[in-house]
């Protein structure tokens, strides 16, 4: 199994960062992941992905961790992670 590991600062709070990242949340959902949330975590669950986001009131993490399956098919672990930063950082900047 490989793991995909993405750290953002932010300055949100746990809420504001929690909204924010529901824009991740819709991307994960078009290939089918979906995030499970209690309270400031959510459990990514999804064919051959499993992980977790945890925000916190700095941070926002993300563990993905690409199963055979996802490999089998062709998923590149540091596209996937690029892919992300993209996304989260403008995210939580406000940017996006």
């Amino acid at each position: 199994m490989s793991d995909v590991v993405v750290t953002q600062a932010h300055n949100l709070g746990v809420a504001g960062a929690r909204e924010k990242v529901g824009a991740f949340e819709e991307m994960m959902k078009k290939y089918g992941v979906k995030a499970e949330w209690n309270g400031s975590r959510a459990e990514l669950k999804g064919t051959g992905v499993s992980g977790d986001i945890v925000v916190t009131d700095t941070q926002v993490k993300i563990t993905i961790k690409l199963g055979m399956m996802a490999r089998a098919i062709g998923v590149d672990g540091d596209r996937l992670k690029a892919s992300i930063e993209k996304r989260l950082g403008p995210a939580l900047s406000g940017e996006a």
